[in-house]
């Protein structure tokens, strides 16, 4: 286990943003973890938890505590039954599974961070999100102190969301285990109509799950998706903003404001979300309320390949970073009477 002291937290994220920890222990074991976690909790130290580092916005200032960088690794597979160290990179384990002829993720390659993040949002993309296969997730209780192993219907997934991260303080993710799908080397039914179009099928059908891979990387390279040190665009947090989901009232107060400014032929995306409930596109939104591709004339501007994506041109601070942010939001607001909300875990500052 290794420790540093007024270290960097900057080059730990994809926004390469944010000041330094009082203090940075990297732990390759789930023991060194439960340690590190342990020693922060009797001392009274805050801690933050490090994995792939693709979903924090950092303060400036950094961060006055722990700051616990998982570095595990564990890549098995039993059969269909697959499960990852915390911190093992999660677009590498999606390629493994994928050679390995296994379906149910393939739809989730090229996304950044670590394998433990991936229940913390319930992460999601093209028509895939990892609740649907996940089994159960190992974690460190920090309010019981022990290991706890927990189902997948006790885990609270819904959109990006999940137990993990309304409460953020308690668990500590170990291990994740999925149940895979072999298909004979063919994808799960494709759900999202750009990846079927792209791939020339039906929505529903399955293709080679190395060719369903390949189109979202693909996909994900030409929105700025697919992490690239050289290019600026990925110098990010992904999606920033998540979709918002809309009771049936607020859903016809967004249309009335949808066609008083963009006309009433205008029809933005809407999807089911549930019950009573409808799910519109957070980056049709911003784009429609005036913020486009490249938006902003400052060191954090909006992706030049996609306006969900807010991006550090090289010399931004994360200030800058939460202006332009709070510009969106609030301009979307402005236009549409929706409140976008960040996706991103913010650590000593908020929207």
């Amino acid at each position: 286990m290794q420790e540093l002291h007024d270290a960097p937290l900057a080059p730990l994220t994809t926004f390469r943003l944010g000041g330094p920890a009082t203090r940075l222990v990297t732990a390759t074991t789930d023991d060194e973890v439960i340690a590190a976690v342990r020693a922060a909790d009797a001392a009274g130290d805050p801690l933050l938890i490090i994995g792939g580092g693709s979903n924090l916005v950092i303060g400036d200032k950094g961060f006055d505590g722990t700051a616990l960088r998982i570095a595990t690794q564990g890549f098995a597979l039993d059969g269909t039954t697959l499960t990852l160290a915390a911190g093992e990179n999660w677009s590498d384990a999606v390629a493994r599974t994928v050679e390995a002829g296994l379906a149910g993720v393939e739809c989730l390659a090229g996304i950044p961070g670590s394998a433990g993040a991936t229940p913390i949002q319930n992460v999601g993309a093209y028509g895939q999100e990892v609740s649907t296969t996940i089994t159960e997730v190992v974690a460190y209780d920090r309010r019981a102190g022990e290991t706890v192993t927990i189902p997948n219907e006790e885990c609270g997934f819904s959109y990006r969301h999940s137990r993990f991260k309304e409460h953020p303080d308690r668990f500590v993710v170990l291990r994740v285990r999925f149940a895979l799908e072999d298909a004979g080397g063919l994808s799960a039914p494709l759900k999202y109509p750009e990846t079927a179009r792209a791939l020339g099928v039906g929505a529903g059908d399955r293709v080679p799950a190395a060719a369903a891979r390949e189109t979202v990387l693909a996909l994900r390279a030409g929105k700025g998706m697919v992490l690239d040190p050289a290019d600026h665009d990925t110098w990010s947090a992904g999606s920033f903003f998540t979709n918002p989901i809309l009771t049936e009232a607020e859903h016809a107060a967004f249309l009335q404001r949808v066609h008083d400014r963009l006309g009433p032929e205008t029809a933005p995306p809407a999807f089911p979300a549930g019950e009573g409930l409808v799910k519109t596109s957070a980056a049709w939104l911003i784009d429609r309320a005036g913020f486009t591709k490249g938006y902003g004339s400052g060191p954090a501007r909006i992706s030049t390949k996609h306006t969900l994506a807010l991006t550090n041109r090289g010399q931004a601070t994360t200030e800058d970073l939460l202006a332009l942010a709070r510009e969106v939001r609030d301009g979307v607001h402005a236009a549409f009477g929706v409140t976008l909300v960040n996706e991103p875990v913010t650590v000593g500052v908020s929207l």
